[in-house]
């Protein structure tokens, strides 16, 4: 078992990999000034069709949901509809048990995350991944902070304690790896190549 791929691969795979989507609410998008929260919405989207496409494990977390604040928002939940949401308190979702405990159920060492804001519920988890042990990619256009400044100050202080920004294109095509594989290519191409690229 220890040679298999899923454990030896350095890429990211379906095997290896899982998604963590947090606090993707539309408080949070609102106040997003790093880019345009449309288009991060779009994007954060796209990467949950991908992992339905791969079949990765996916937790979803919300905050404070139970106290008044709005879910997911409709677009991305409707992609991930077969996920509950992990409601919590916790700005920092690691530090939630149940949150950390659907992470370590999923049995994957890669978490590909897309979480707001960057400054807080992306990095601070991403923090602690790594000092668990976990390989951490933050899909750095399906993220954002409340400044430029913010934001890029998140991802240099995550990407120096060894976390590994990605894009959502680069997660998709390092996921496909291979066009010979045609039960994942035909979707990958369609979703990258025609309905995004294509069109922007």
């Amino acid at each position: 078992m220890a040679n298999s791929p899923k454990f030896t691969d350095p890429l990211l795979t379906p095997e290896n990999s899982a998604l963590v989507v947090i606090d993707f609410q539309p408080t949070q998008v609102g106040a997003v000034r790093s880019m345009d929260g449309d288009l991060m919405t779009r994007n954060a989207v796209s990467l949950a069709q991908i992992a339905t496409v791969f079949r990765l494990p996916v937790v979803l977390s919300t905050v404070n949901v139970a106290n008044g604040q709005p879910p997911t928002v409709p677009e991305l939940k409707a992609v991930l509809a077969d996920s509950a949401e992990i409601d919590r308190t916790q700005i920092n979702a690691w530090e939630d048990v149940e949150f950390r405990a659907a992470v370590e159920a999923t049995g994957r060492r890669k978490l590909i995350i897309s979480a707001l804001w960057t400054e807080a519920c992306l990095t601070y988890p991403t923090l602690d991944a790594l000092r668990a042990g976990y390989e951490v990619y933050p899909v750095v256009d399906a993220v954002g902070g409340t400044s430029e400044e913010a934001h890029r100050a998140a991802l240099r202080r995550m990407e120096a304690a060894g976390a590994q920004p990605v894009s959502w294109v680069s997660v998709a095509t390092e996921l496909q790896r291979d066009w010979i594989r045609l039960d994942t290519a035909v979707p990958i191409r369609q979703l990258v190549v025609i309905d995004r690229l294509m069109k922007e």
